[in-house]
C-alpha cells in the first residue's frame, strides 16, 4: 500500500458526486483542498465526521479550503446522506476504490478483532499547486475535524 508524504504530487482523479455529476481534483487548482476518505454514508461514525466538516465548512472556505468527501457509495446513496443531513460540500463515488489506492485509503485493517480489507479513514490536506500538505491516516470520525482545523491554524 502507498502512502502519501508531505510534498507528494495529489494523485488526480474525476469522480462522479452524489448529483451524478464528474467532479476532478484539478477543477480545486488554485485553492487548498480537504480530501475526506470514509467507509460509508450514514453511519454513526461517518455521520459524525461529515457533519463536523460541514460544521465547519465556512471557517476552512474562508481560509481558502475546499471540502470533497469520498466513498464508495453510490450517487443514490451519497445525494440521501447528503440531503438527510444539510451537508453543504461535494461527496465523491469511488465504487471500485481506485482513488482510495491512488492515496493509500484501502488496505489491511482490523475491524472487531478480525483483519479485513477495506476504507481506511483517512484525510488529506492539498495545496493549490496539488501537492500533499498533510496526510492523516487511521483517523478517528470523533474530534477528527477539530485536529484538522487545528492542523491548518484555524481556531475551534
Amino acid at each position: 500500500m502507498t502512502r502519501l508524504e508531505p510534498g507528494d504530487l495529489a494523485p488526480d482523479f474525476t469522480l462522479d458526486d452524489q448529483d451524478s455529476s464528474p467532479v476532478s481534483l484539478a477543477d480545486f487548482r488554485g485553492s487548498g483542498v480537504v480530501l475526506f476518505f470514509y467507509p460509508a454514508a450514514m453511519t454513526p461514525g461517518c455521520t459524525t465526521e461529515a457533519c463536523d466538516f460541514r460544521d465547519s465548512l465556512a471557517p476552512l472556505q474562508a481560509a481558502g479550503y475546499q471540502v470533497l468527501g469520498i466513498s464508495r457509495d453510490d450517487a443514490a446513496t451519497l445525494r440521501t446522506f447528503r440531503e438527510r443531513d444539510g451537508l453543504t460540500y461535494p461527496l465523491l463515488s469511488d465504487p471500485d476504490h481506485a482513488v482510495h489506492d491512488a492515496y493509500g485509503a484501502w488496505g489491511e485493517k482490523t475491524n472487531y478483532g478480525k483483519t479485513v480489507q477495506g476504507v481506511i479513514r483517512s484525510t488529506f490536506v492539498v495545496d493549490p499547486e496539488g501537492r500533499i500538505a498533510h496526510a492523516l491516516y487511521n483517523v478517528k470520525a470523533t474530534g477528527h475535524v477539530a485536529r484538522v482545523r487545528s492542523i491548518l491554524g484555524l481556531a475551534a
